[in-house]
């Protein structure tokens, strides 16, 4: 089944030196560019991230410190990067909780302003697990009938979740054909920042969503608790957080 779009949809997987969004660097990103007329363009990059790659990362991707030491920064390709995605909605395979939260980080590191938030994200993990609670290799298999071959490099992930996603399509005659409704379908949470340290509540406020705080309007916390914002600052969270916070300490300032 062809997508039915109105923006460019990509799919993208990125390979990293780990799991912490705040600390950890991309490594590879890789990348497949669907238009609404059908037309295709993929690309895989790899990155240096600056830091060492652990061995235990390693032994997933397969990619060393050797691999990258002569390729490009992200800040050195982000403006081109962000040049790519532009005007297009992302789609990725537990992006939502990583790919995406990962790839924000970096643009911020790199100085890029890319507005992720307005665009559309498919996380065809999510519609996986409510349709039938697997893994990619076994929707793979399940969706496609194919083997997942090199598993764990980013253009065979990246390929990957895009011949499932039009298969999930094909199999599920309840799920639309749009965007729209398939970012909102494959949405767990209503996250104010992608690591989901602030949320909104049913009136849409920004809720702290973690510690002591948890459950209180952030403008309330921000009022009641000004060491507060400082401690988000000098503490150990993403850039992408502590630049929402901002916004909305900004806002405060701004409506009195």
């Amino acid at each position: 089944m062809q997508l039915n779009l109105r923006n460019p949809l990509v799919f993208f997987d990125l390979e990293t030196t780990g799991i912490n969004i705040a600390k950890d660097r991309i490594v590879e990103i890789s990348f497949v560019k669907v238009y609404p007329n059908g037309k295709e363009e993929s690309k895989t990059r790899r990155i240096n991230p600056g830091i060492p790659i652990p061995p235990e990362s390693t032994a997933i991707h397969g990619i060393t410190d050797e691999d990258v030491k002569d390729c490009p920064t992200f800040k050195e390709i982000a403006r081109s990067l962000a040049a790519q995605i532009e005007g297009s909605d992302l789609a990725g395979f537990n992006s939502n909780r990583f790919d995406i939260p990962m790839l924000a980080e970096e643009f911020l590191r790199a100085d890029v302003d890319i507005d992720l938030n307005r665009r559309k994200f498919v996380d065809v993990q999510t519609i996986f697990h409510k349709m039938e609670q697997r893994t990619l290799a076994a929707a793979y298999k399940f969706y496609c009938g194919k083997d997942l071959e090199n598993a764990h490099t980013a253009e065979a992930d990246t390929i990957a979740t895009y011949e499932v996603l039009k298969a999930q399509l094909d199999r599920y005659p309840e799920l639309k054909n749009d965007i729209n409704y398939l970012a909102q379908y494959s949405s767990f949470n209503n996250n104010v920042d992608f690591a989901g340290r602030m949320i909104y509540n049913e009136k849409k406020e920004e809720v702290i969503n973690f510690g002591k705080y948890k459950g209180q309007l952030v403008v309330d916390v921000l009022k009641s608790d000004p060491s507060y914002y400082a401690w988000i600052m000098n503490g150990d969270f993403t850039l992408n957080t502590k630049k929402l916070l901002t916004e909305i300490k900004l806002r405060g300032f701004n409506t009195k």
